[in-house]
């Protein structure tokens, strides 16, 4: 089986651009490619998937702990493919904390047994290079680095120079390189990239990644080093009877942040899914109960705030305790409103708060979560893990159903509240993956039965 893990010393090296240009140029030459993002990734996944037309899977060792279950999520992705492409995230041993076999790109390839080619910066660096492979190549035993690609060189001749530093001082091949180039530089806004759904050129710039990749990196030699034997795990989910359900969840350019793995496992219980839209929709569709993703509710707070006649629609489910679950996005979408630029814009109003977009990143990263009600998620006491990241805050009075924590190194690092429930709705900042708990969608599932019998 061919597979990698495309890796970096660090953000900001160009790792992205050089997965998106291999997913392209492997597709251009017939490869079936199924994409993966190490960590709680949307908008690289979407690139990925936009690319490969499979969905890029996200893989989490902080919400998912479970090697076995990890593996089984990678696994049940390949049949019928040719190749395999990880995205690492961060740096290659960036995890959280200190511990570098800890949600960390190095600990996900080391589990899943995958061959890493790394991604190094050659800006304004030459015979340095090498000390930096050489570093990366032995800071671990155990991983398995099969080849270098240089990104942001000057030139082929400095390609040349950078590369015979690596080959002479290492034993790691240098596979390729693509040059200092705007053209191969992606937009990005507060929370990275611009999601490809708002690009109007996206496909014309990620062939022009395609054909720069063809050009300048040995494709067949890196098919070659990543040729590994694939050891299947076996898993299965506990079987379960559960009544046909219908759940609507938002999906537009505002709200489009979901784990591909959380849907697939709500299919996998029977319900069936129905998209629908915020922005464009007049009302909901008739549902079991409604689920709002993440997104971007404030880049489209003033279309979202013009379609009165779904906003009461949603009001309207509510109050006539319809189950309705949100998350991040859709927290501040079900809030009285939404400030930006000094300007407020009209929300669904079901919790008495206000979004507040801010400069600087709220509560960045992995925390847990105990919750202090009954919910969705199960009983008073149910620990969730998962992913924060936004760059607003939600003022409010109303009060709190998670307590949360953040952990670096075994010690807790920061703590707050969070989440809210009125009535059958509940939504907070937290980003879940189903699968660190496969029995909370049963919770879910018997959470909107119940709730319905009591209707």
């Amino acid at each position: 089986m061919k597979q990698v893990m495309i890796a970096a010393p660090s953000s900001g090296v160009g790792k992205t651009t050089v997965t998106l240009g291999l997913l392209q140029a492997l597709k251009n030459q017939g490869y079936t490619v199924q994409p993966y993002k190490v960590g709680p990734d949307y908008i690289d996944s979407a690139y990925h998937s936009r690319i490969c037309q499979r969905v890029s899977r996200n893989l989490d060792q902080f919400m998912i702990d479970d090697p076995t279950r990890l593996s089984y999520l990678y696994q049940k992705q390949l049949d019928g493919v040719d190749v395999a492409l990880v995205e690492g995230v961060m740096g290659l041993f960036d995890g959280l904390g200190t511990d570098k076999d800890f949600a960390s790109s190095a600990s996900i390839a080391k589990i899943l047994k995958l061959p890493v080619v790394l991604v190094i910066d050659g800006k304004a660096t030459s015979t340095s290079a090498a000390a930096l492979v050489h570093g990366f190549s032995t800071f671990d035993s155990d991983l398995d680095l099969v080849g270098v690609i240089v990104n942001r060189v000057g030139s082929q001749m400095h390609f040349e120079l950078i590369k015979g530093a690596i080959e002479r001082y290492t034993e790691i091949p240098v596979l390729g390189y693509l040059t200092k180039n705007q053209e191969l530089v992606l937009p990005s806004r507060h929370l990275g990239l611009i999601p490809d759904l708002e690009l109007d050129a996206i496909d014309q710039q990620l062939a022009y990644f395609g054909q720069e990749i063809e050009k300048t990196v040995d494709l067949n030699r890196l098919l070659d080093v990543i040729e590994r034997p694939l050891t299947k795990t076996s898993f299965s989910l506990p079987s379960t009877e559960k009544p046909a359900l219908r759940i609507g969840y938002a999906l537009d350019s505002a709200f489009h942040f979901y784990y591909e793995d959380n849907l697939e496992l709500l299919r996998e219980k029977g319900v069936t899914l129905i998209p629908f839209s915020p922005l464009a929709d007049k009302e909901l569709p008739p549902a079991d109960a409604y689920y709002f993703g993440g997104g971007f509710p404030e880049i489209f707070a003033e279309e979202l705030e013009a379609n009165h006649s779904f906003r009461k629609s949603v009001f309207r489910a509510h109050v006539q305790g319809i189950p309705i679950y949100g998350e991040c996005g859709g927290l501040m979408y079900l809030g009285k409103d939404l400030e930006k630029d000094g300007r407020k814009f009209e929300m669904v109003g079901i919790f008495d708060g206000s979004s507040r977009m801010t400069q600087r990143l709220q509560r960045f990263g992995y925390c847990q979560a105990k919750t202090l009600e009954s919910s969705l998620f199960g009983p008073v006491g149910t620990l969730l893990k998962g992913h924060e990241f936004h760059h607003s805050t939600f003022e409010t009075n109303e009060p709190t159903v998670l307590n949360l924590e953040k952990y670096r190194d075994g010690q807790q690092v920061a703590a707050w509240s969070g989440g809210y429930q009125k009535g059958h709705t509940f939504a907070s900042y937290l980003h879940l993956h189903f699968y660190q708990q496969p029995e909370m969608v049963d919770l879910w599932l018997d959470w909107i039965g119940e709730v319905h019998a009591s209707n």
